[in-house]
C-alpha cells in the first residue's frame, strides 16, 4: 500500500485515464505533487470494452505521474461511471438496542443496513449507500443521531448501483496495472468534494459533468446527495459531428473544437474564419466559425436537454437554490454555461476544482476535477478510520477480489 500521507485518485475516462497523487501531512490540505495522464483506449461510454487497452492506459498514466511526484504507489481511489449506473433512494428502521435507550454506532450502521435490502437484479450490485437523514422517534431531518436517545431510528438513504460486469472489469483493468483499489466511487459524487460549497449542498444544487462518453449528475439538497442519473451522450459525440459535418479526421476535428468551437452560435462572429484539414490529406478548407457553431450547438443542446429530462425524475428538481455546476471537458467549451442557463432556467456556472495545494495552471482544469475529488475522498476516509488499502466492507468486491486473483 502506498504510505499513509500518500493518496491516489484515478480518474478512468472515455476520452482520458487521469492520475494525481496528493501527500498530506496533517495540514489543512494534501499537496498535489504528480499528475499523469494518458488517452483512454479501451472504453466505450465510461464502459471497459478492450482490457488490455485500458491497463495500458492506466499503468501509462500512474507511471508519468509517479515520475513527476517521485514516489510508487500500489493502492488508489477510482472513479466509476458510464450509463450502466442506476439509483434509487430507500428507507430503513429498527428498535434502538440499548436498554436505556441511547443510539450507538451499531444502531446507525444496522440501519442503514435495513436500508440496503431492496430486491435488485442478479447482474447489479450495490456501489454506495448514502445515508441523506435520521429520524428518532418523530424527529425527522437529523443528520447525526448518535448520541440521541430514542426508542425507533429511522434512516433515508441514495444507493447508488452499477453493472456487476462493468465493476469487475475496472477492477480487473487497475489490478492488471498492478494497484489495489481502495475505494470505487461514483464519479459526479467524487467531484463535488472539489467543487461543491457546503452551502451550496445545503441549499440545493445539481453537479452536471460533461465527460467525454457520457454525462453524469448529482443533486444535492440540505448537505445530502439526492439523485444521481447518466444520459449516454458526452463530448465525443459532438467531436463526431464535426468530424462528419466537416469532413475532417476525428483528431483534428477534437482540436477544433477544443480551440474555435462554441455552444452558442450566437457568440460566434461570423466573419471569422478558420482552416480545416481535410481527410486523406487532401487541400484543407475555410470555414467561418459560425459554421463549427451551428454544428455544436443543437448537440449541446440535445445532451443537456436530456440532462434536464433526467433530473426532472427527482422532485429536488424545483429546490435548486444554487442552481447548476458545470464541470467535465465539456464545460470548457465556450457558450456552454449560457447555453445551459437557457436550457435549465436557473444560474449555471463553471466548476473549478479545489481543496488541495498546489492547483495551479492545468492542474486546476476541470478535466482533474474527479481525480482531485478522489483524493478529496480519500482524505475523508483516513480521518474516519476507514482506509484499509483495499475496498473493505463491499462484500461484493471482496468475492470478485478473490475470484479475479485465481485468474490473474
Amino acid at each position: 500500500m502506498a504510505g499513509a500521507n500518500i493518496i491516489v485518485g484515478l480518474d478512468i475516462g472515455t476520452t482520458k485515464v487521469a492520475a494525481i497523487i496528493a501527500e498530506w501531512d496533517g495540514a489543512e490540505k494534501p499537496k498535489l505533487i504528480g499528475i499523469g495522464t494518458s488517452p483512454s483506449q479501451g472504453l466505450k461510454r465510461g464502459v471497459v470494452i478492450n482490457l488490455e487497452k485500458t491497463v495500458e492506459s492506466i499503468a501509462s498514466a500512474v507511471e508519468d505521474a509517479e515520475m513527476v511526484a517521485g514516489t510508487k504507489v500500489d493502492s488508489v481511489f477510482a472513479g466509476i461511471a458510464g450509463d450502466h449506473i442506476r439509483s434509487i433512494n430507500s428507507h430503513g428502521v429498527i428498535a434502538v438496542s440499548r436498554s436505556d435507550r441511547e443510539i450507538t454506532s451499531t444502531d446507525v450502521e444496522k440501519v442503514i443496513e435495513a436500508a440496503k435490502t431492496v430486491a435488485l437484479p442478479m447482474d447489479r450490485e450495490i456501489i454506495h449507500v448514502l445515508p441523506q437523514e435520521f429520524t428518532v422517534d418523530d424527529q425527522p431531518g437529523i443528520k447525526d443521531p448518535l448520541g440521541m436517545v430514542g426508542v425507533r431510528l429511522e434512516t433515508e438513504v441514495h444507493i447508488v448501483t452499477g453493472a456487476v460486469t462493468a465493476a469487475q472489469n475496472i477492477y480487473r483493468g487497475v489490478k492488471k496495472a498492478g494497484l489495489e483499489i481502495e475505494d470505487l466511487v461514483l464519479q459526479p459524487l467524487a467531484s463535488s468534494y472539489a467543487l461543491l460549497s457546503p452551502d451550496e449542498k445545503e441549499l440545493g444544487v445539481a453537479l452536471i459533468d460533461l465527460g467525454g462518453g457520457t454525462t453524469d449528475f448529482a443533486i444535492f439538497f440540505d448537505g445530502a446527495i439526492r439523485h444521481t442519473g447518466v444520459v449516454g451522450m458526452g463530448g465525443k459525440n459532438v467531436t463526431n459531428d464535426l468530424a462528419i459535418g466537416l469532413r475532417t479526421p476525428v483528431d483534428q476535428a477534437e482540436e477544433i473544437k477544443k480551440v474555435y468551437g462554441s455552444a452558442m452560435t450566437s457568440l460566434v462572429d461570423s466573419d471569422e474564419m478558420i482552416e480545416v484539414p481535410a481527410v486523406g490529406g487532401g487541400d484543407p478548407k475555410q470555414i467561418s466559425r459560425n459554421v463549427l457553431a451551428a454544428i455544436i450547438e443543437p448537440r449541446m443542446e440535445e445532451i443537456l436537454s436530456l440532462t434536464l429530462q433526467e433530473m426532472k425524475k427527482s422532485s429536488y428538481i424545483d429546490l435548486l437554490a444554487a442552481g447548476v455546476v458545470l464541470t467535465g471537458g465539456g464545460s470548457l467549451l465556450e457558450g456552454v454555461v449560457q447555453l445551459a442557463e437557457k436550457i435549465f432556467d436557473m444560474p449555471v456556472r463553471a466548476g473549478k476544482p479545489q481543496g488541495l495545494e498546489g492547483l495551479e495552471g492545468n492542474a486546476s482544469s476541470p478535466v482533474y476535477a474527479t481525480g482531485i475529488g478522489l483524493i478529496l475522498y480519500g482524505l475523508e476516509q483516513i480521518k474516519e478510520g476507514k482506509r484499509s488499502g483495499h475496498l473493505k466492507g463491499k462484500g461484493w468486491f471482496h468475492k470478485m477480489k478473490n475470484m479475479i486473483s485465481q485468474h490473474l
